[in-house]
């Protein structure tokens, strides 16, 4: 793979895991964050990766050199507001949850430098990632919404992995790519109500739509075509985090020149593979390779179809802000 892709992770978090080491025990210090995970996937793809974002506290003057330890070309913004932080213990097996500190709101100047840096960065790499703070209150949806558009204007292309307001915000600059999950949409897992989101996902400015629904097939919305994803059927150590490398592998993907739907192979690909291993974001780019080869897009329906049926149906509502008030069906 080539090419290159900006990731915007307004505020990265520090992860401390405590683990059962034969008679012993282990503790591990990592970045985290929603961001972070995606940035280090795109790495192990073999795609280089510039992560924007801020830092500050403690936690912050940590968290920097971790992630460029990870071979992540880090473009920092230092600022007061102290990044957020979790403690999990997994001795007993399980994920436990010891403690967890919220970043805090970034403050306007800080904001400000760091949209800066991001849209600086993104104007000069191919494929440009908007990925969200743990905590929705750090950044503002409008932020998103702004570097959606400003990217957008001047020839770069958007992945957004978002949720909410700022997935509402980020839906007015048109991105490139949404990738979202059933439960952030606040639909069921059942076909007709995933396609019937894509479609309404496609009408408020997304181009191209991937949902994802926890173990099962996710759906894709690629040009005019409704597609079922099947994956190999894998063995899951940790679910957490397959949506989070799914978008890496799009990412990774699309930078590298790739059509949408061998990118959502890829994707499909990424998040497979990660459920196997405990680590977020991890993965090997020859497994990922591998696993590709075995990733079928099943077509299910039209886009053209599924609105022209919407518009003869009760509306179904999704949790994002006003959505479905924003779209006209015909």
């Amino acid at each position: 793979m080539s090419g290159s892709v900006m990731v915007f992770a307004p505020a990265p978090q520090l992860t401390v895991t405590i683990e059962r080491r034969g008679e012993g025990q282990e503790i591990h210090l990592h970045p985290g964050g929603q961001g972070v995970w995606q940035a280090r996937m795109i790495a192990a793809l073999g795609v280089p990766v510039v992560l924007c974002a801020a830092f500050g506290g403690e936690v912050g003057r940590v968290l920097e050199p971790l992630i460029a330890s990870e071979g992540i070309t880090v473009r920092a913004v230092y600022g007061h507001s102290r990044n957020g932080a979790y403690v999990h213990d997994r001795r007993s097996g399980s994920r436990v949850d010891v403690a967890e500190v919220a970043g805090e709101p970034l403050s306007r100047h800080e904001l400000d430098e760091l949209y800066g840096r991001t849209l600086a960065e993104g104007l000069a790499a191919d494929l440009c990632v908007l990925s969200g703070a743990a905590h929705p209150t750090v950044v503002p949806p409008d932020t998103f919404r702004r570097l959606a558009i400003d990217l957008g204007q001047n020839g770069r292309r958007v992945v957004a992995d978002l949720s909410g307001e700022h997935l509402d915000a980020v839906l007015a600059g048109q991105p490139y790519m949404v990738r979202v999950s059933h439960e952030d949409l606040g639909v069921g897992t059942d076909i007709d109500s995933l396609m019937t989101s894509v479609c309404r996902l496609r009408a408020a400015g997304a181009k191209t739509v991937v949902v994802t629904r926890a173990q099962r097939p996710a759906v894709a919305l690629i040009g005019d075509v409704i597609y079922e994803v099947i994956t190999p059927s894998l063995e899951a150590a940790d679910a957490r985090g397959a949506g989070d490398s799914l978008t890496a592998g799009l990412a990774a993907a699309l930078a590298s020149g790739e059509t949408g739907i061998e990118a959502v192979r890829c994707g499909a690909a990424a998040g497979a593979l990660n459920v196997t291993r405990h680590g977020l974001g991890t993965g090997e780019r020859s497994a990922v390779r591998q696993l590709r080869e075995r990733v079928r897009l099943v077509p299910i329906g039209n886009a053209a179809d599924q609105v022209r049926g919407a518009s003869e149906r009760p509306e179904i509502r999704t949790s994002t802000q006003d959505l479905a008030e924003r779209i006209e069906l015909p």
